[in-house]
């Protein structure tokens, strides 16, 4: 499948200034967002009429005391003992969303994995890896970015590991 090309609609963000800086194909995704939405991933899959198996949330997690991104379906949740694995940890907690919005730079529901103000240990589900391309948090409520995984992978230097369960 061809790669998307490059999009700036609605302002760059730093994940997209990062994107573009790279010079790594991407489109962006404009959507109206709800604030009475009870799950940020889940209104971007329906607004953008793409399968929740596509689009994927940023969550912050605490890996044995070191912040650390994971990356996983909106239509699953995050596994913390794996991702503890996924990162030589033991024992992996969510991450304080106060902790998670300064050290990243964004807002919750908005943390994008690319264009944080403090580059963070990441990994992304390995389910990624079935799709040519994916969606993520382009680093604001209702906006996000299209690209291909191998590509979120390489710019964030993320590990790939099943970290995600149904």
């Amino acid at each position: 499948m061809a790669k998307k090309s490059k999009k700036q609609g609605g302002g760059g963000t730093p994940a997209t200034v990062a994107l573009t800086a790279a010079g790594t194909e991407f489109t962006v995704h404009a959507y109206e967002h709800d604030p009475a939405s009870a799950s940020y991933g889940e209104e971007a899959a329906e607004a953008l009429g793409v399968s929740p198996e596509r689009v994927f949330k940023t969550l912050v997690a605490d890996v044995d005391g070191e912040l650390t991104v994971a990356v996983v379906p909106v239509a699953g949740q995050l596994d913390l003992k794996a991702l503890a694995t996924a990162v030589g940890g033991k024992r992996a907690v969510m991450a304080d969303p106060a902790a998670a919005e300064r050290t990243t730079g964004y807002v919750r529901g908005g943390i994008s994995p690319l264009g944080q103000r403090k580059r963070l240990r990441t990994v992304l589900d390995a389910s990624a890896s079935a799709h040519a391309t994916i969606c993520i948090s382009a680093g604001r409520r209702g906006l996000e970015v299209e690209l291909a995984p191998s590509d979120l992978a390489a710019l964030t230097g993320a590990v790939v590991a099943p970290i995600g369960r149904a």
